[in-house]
C-alpha cells in the first residue's frame, strides 16, 4: 500500500503521510479579507468534518487576515498562493501552516527560493501543485499535449527545485478534471515518490456530476493505497464536499464514525413516501456520535430481510411500518410516527 510508506508531513495539529488516516480538505469561497465571514464559514465546515481548511490569498490584506483568522478556528490552515511570491512569505509570517503553490507560475527561481526559505525558517510545508491546465509548454509538445505522464513530470520537476535547495517538507497534487488521467498520473507519481499526496479531481463539476465523477476518480485513487489527504472539488457550499468525502472515506473502509443510512429502490410495492422518508432519516442522523448502519426500506420484503446486516432500521408498508433492529422486528409504528421511533431508538442507543 503506498500510503503506508509516504512521508509523514506535520500540518499544524495534523499528521498526513506514513498510513495516517486519510484526512479531509475544503477550501472557502468567502473572502479571505472578511475575517468575520471566512471564520464563520471555517467553523461550520469543522462541524461538517473538514480537517484541513485552504483560503485563497490573493492580497496583502488577505495575507495579514490569516493571522486573525487562525486565532478563531481548529484546524489547519492552508494558504493558496498563485503568481506573487510575496503572498507565499506574508501568508507564512501571518500563521499559515501550509502554503500551496505551483512555482511554475510564481516566477524566477529566485522568487521560489524565497518562498522556500520562508518555509524553513518556520518548518512551514509546501504543497506543490500542479493542474493539467496549467503544464508547460515544453512538456506539452513533448507528450503531444496534455498527458499522466505530462503531469507527473511537471510535479516531480517542480519538487526537485525545491528539494536543491535542500528543503523536503512537501505535499504534491497532481489535478485534472479528466477522472482515468488523475487516476493514472496518481499511480505514476506514487512510484516515483514518497512525498504524501492530496488526492483529488479538479473542476469536477456541480453537486450532481461533481460528486458522480469525484466518488469514481478518488475511488479508484484510493482503493490503490495512494492519496494521503483529499478534498471533493464541487461547484456548491464546501459543507456538501465534507459530506461527500466522508461518505467515500467510510465506503472504502478508511474512516470509521458516523452512520451511515443505506435505503431500497422504490418500486411498485411501495406504499409510503419513502423518497422523503429517507431524506429526513439521512438528515436526523447527522450529528449522532454513532458508528452504525440504519436502513430505510420501502415495504416489508426489503424490510428486515434485506436489511438484515442493518443495525436499525424502518419498513413501510400501507399507513405504517416495522421498526427493526438487526434483523428482528421490535414493533408496528404509523407511518407518521416512524421518524419519532427510529430517532427515540437512536436517542437510547448506547443506555
Amino acid at each position: 500500500m503506498h500510503r503506508d510508506h509516504t512521508k509523514k508531513i506535520r500540518i499544524g495539529n495534523q499528521v498526513i503521510g506514513g498510513g495516517s488516516p486519510v484526512l479531509i480538505q475544503s477550501m472557502t469561497n468567502t473572502r479571505t479579507e472578511d475575517v468575520q465571514a471566512t471564520v464563520a464559514q471555517i467553523l461550520e465546515l469543522e462541524r461538517a468534518g473538514c480537517e484541513i481548511i485552504r483560503c485563497t490569498v490573493p492580497t496583502i490584506e488577505a495575507a495579514r487576515a490569516l493571522a486573525q483568522i487562525k486565532k478563531q478556528i481548529h484546524i489547519p490552515l492552508v494558504a493558496d498562493i498563485h503568481f506573487d511570491y510575496q503572498m507565499a512569505v506574508a501568508a507564512m509570517e501571518n500563521g499559515a501552516d501550509k502554503i500551496r503553490i505551483n512555482p511554475g507560475n510564481i516566477g524566477s527561481p529566485d522568487k521560489v527560493r524565497a518562498v522556500v526559505d520562508t518555509a524553513r525558517e518556520r518548518n512551514v510545508p509546501i504543497r506543490v501543485g500542479v493542474n493539467s491546465g496549467s503544464l508547460e509548454k515544453g512538456l506539452l509538445e513533448k507528450y503531444g499535449g496534455v498527458t499522466a505522464e505530462a503531469i507527473v513530470e511537471s510535479a516531480l520537476e517542480q519538487v526537485n527545485l525545491i528539494e536543491e535547495w535542500g528543503y523536503d517538507n512537501i505535499v504534491i497534487s497532481i489535478k485534472s478534471s479528466d477522472v482515468l488521467m488523475s487516476v493514472k498520473a496518481h499511480e505514476l507519481l506514487a512510484e516515483k515518490t514518497e512525498y504524501p499526496l492530496h488526492a483529488g479531481i479538479t473542476e469536477s463539476g456541480t453537486l450532481w456530476s461533481g460528486n458522480i465523477k469525484s466518488a469514481m476518480g478518488l475511488g479508484l485513487i484510493l482503493s490503490r493505497g495512494i492519496g494521503d489527504t483529499v478534498r471533493v472539488s464541487l461547484t456548491g457550499d464546501p459543507v456538501e464536499e465534507i459530506r461527500s468525502a466522508r461518505l467515500i472515506l467510510r465506503t472504502l473502509g478508511l474512516r470509521k464514525g458516523g452512520i451511515e443510512v443505506v435505503s431500497c429502490p422504490t418500486c411498485g410495492r411501495t406504499r409510503i413516501d419513502l423518497i422523503g422518508l429517507a431524506g429526513r432519516v439521512e438528515k436526523l442522523v447527522e450529528d449522532y456520535p454513532l458508528d452504525m448502519k440504519v436502513a430505510v426500506m420501502g415495504c416489508a420484503v426489503n424490510g428486515p430481510g434485506e436489511a438484515r446486516e442493518a443495525d436499525l432500521g424502518i419498513a413501510g408498508g400501507s399507513g405504517e411500518g416495522l421498526l427493526f433492529k438487526k434483523g428482528q422486528i421490535l414493533r408496528k409504528v404509523p407511518e407518521d410516527q416512524l421518524l419519532e421511533a427510529l430517532k427515540e431508538e437512536l436517542d437510547n442507543w448506547n443506555r
